[in-house]
């Protein structure tokens, strides 16, 4: 697991600071605090756990205040990723009150989108323990938001497949037809690049997998096969080959696929991590009372 400096430094924060432009753009000017405040009067803030649940995203409430004003101080009261029950503190900040209700929304919509995908990643990781397969993400990921949901999977214990199309080649079903073969695609992406990046082949039958290890596919991925397809499968990949079960996995069936064996699975990808994870719920209270500082 990276921490966030680590995690989102070079293109990752090109995307992050985009992504925050943008949400605040959406919102426009925040007319009614503005006709309501001063320019210096100012108001504190905390935020606060509505559930039990991880906390994440907590850089983002300095992140976001940073676009609007540099009159501002914040500090966490919890860790990054740190689990929480109902009615906790993660968070207090003072700032000017136009710039803390511009704000408010959107370091909300941040926190609690990435903490129910850390959440759900978490209950996925907590049903594979002891088995040896590693949890992986998708790209099925909100447009623009890709870098922070996948951030979101590292913070619950999952892995990353592939942050962008240049990370892994991948051969999937519309590839493979158009290449006319496996065996075709695999050697005209060798002839193409050099060095070739490791490449990933979508399995969709056993004489698809057969061709993919005859060809030394770096990684096999074994798409929504059934349980029996997919042990007849797994015996035909070496060791040295990658395998990767993808299609259908749920809760209730994860251990159970990864299980299945005696060549186990090395990874088991989930898009519902990043596409359907329930957001955690977070509330921001706000005063402008100066009883509770932030030093």
């Amino acid at each position: 697991m990276q921490n966030w400096v680590t995690f989102f430094a070079g293109k990752g924060q090109t995307f992050l600071d985009q992504n925050i432009a943008l949400a605040l753009a959406e919102d426009d000017r925040e007319l009614t605090a503005e006709g309501l405040f001063a320019p210096d009067e100012r108001m504190q803030a905390q935020i606060r756990a509505k559930e039990t649940t991880p906390v994440v995203g907590l850089p983002l409430i300095g992140l976001v205040l940073s676009k609007l004003t540099k009159d501002f101080r914040w500090q966490s009261t919890v860790r990054e990723g740190q689990w929480v029950l109902d009615r906790t503190n993660v968070a207090r900040i003072s700032a000017p009150a136009v710039a803390l209700l511009k704000a408010e929304r959107v370091i909300l919509n941040y926190i609690c989108h990435l903490s129910g995908i850390a959440k759900l990643t978490a209950c996925y990781v907590g049903e594979l323990a002891g088995t040896g397969v590693r949890l992986l993400d998708t790209r099925k990921t909100s447009p623009g938001l890709r870098w922070l949901e996948k951030y979101a999977v590292q913070m619950g214990g999952g892995c990353n497949h592939r942050m962008d199309l240049a990370q892994m080649l991948m051969l999937k079903d519309n590839h493979i037809d158009a290449a006319g073969s496996i065996t075709r695609a695999l050697a005209r992406l060798r002839a193409v690049y050099h060095p070739c990046p490791p490449i990933e082949v979508e399995c969709r039958n056993i004489d698809h997998v057969r061709e993919a290890v005859a060809g030394k596919a770096d990684r096999i991925m074994l798409d929504n096969m059934s349980k029996d397809q997919l042990a007849q499968a797994l015996a035909l990949i070496p060791k040295e080959q990658e395998a990767e079960i993808s299609g259908g996995v749920t809760l209730k069936n994860l251990r159970e696929l990864a299980e299945i064996g005696p060549r186990h699975a090395d990874f088991i990808s989930v898009g519902r991590l990043t596409h359907s994870a329930r957001a955690s719920d977070f509330s921001m209270t706000l005063t402008n009372q100066q009883s509770e500082s932030v030093k």
